[in-house]
């Protein structure tokens, strides 16, 4: 029996001195992993928290794109209204302003009618005057 005394003795002084510190190291590692893990719910808890307020920014810029989309939307229907205006109004001018061209280019026309006939009537004048005068000629020497 004492080799079986001596064994259990052996054990008692070699490994129950290890398995003691091992029991200590695995209380620090459960400890250790009790403390991550607490950390981890902290850290997923915020990020949970993140994710809502993401989701929430994201939703309101979905409203604030719907309501860009609604105004661009307007505004380009506004634009296009100007826009047709806008063209029926130089439309408008540019017809009114061809009417007016017309209209002075057929004065101009009638002027240059009546300085034409002007000019004529002159030239016309000064051949009765020279007529005239060429028949008191004849008209002298006949008498004389």
């Amino acid at each position: 029996m004492e080799l079986k005394e001596i064994i259990t003795n052996t054990f008692k002084e070699l490994i129950l001195p290890e398995l003691g510190r091992i029991k200590e190291e695995n209380k620090e590692i459960k400890n250790y992993l009790s403390f991550i893990n607490k950390r981890l719910d902290d850290v997923n808890r915020r990020l949970d928290d993140v994710n809502i307020h993401l989701a929430d920014q994201s939703r309101r810029i979905d409203e604030t794109n719907k309501r860009i989309d609604r105004v661009r939307e307007e505004l380009n229907a506004r634009i296009d209204a100007i826009h047709a205006d806008l063209l029926k109004r130089i439309d408008a001018i540019h017809a009114d302003l061809l009417k007016r061209i017309d209209e002075v280019n057929h004065r101009l026309n009638r002027l240059y009618e009546v300085i034409v006939r002007r000019d004529e009537h002159t030239q016309l004048e000064q051949r009765v005057l020279r007529l005239e005068q060429e028949v008191e000629e004849i008209k002298r020497k006949i008498a004389a």
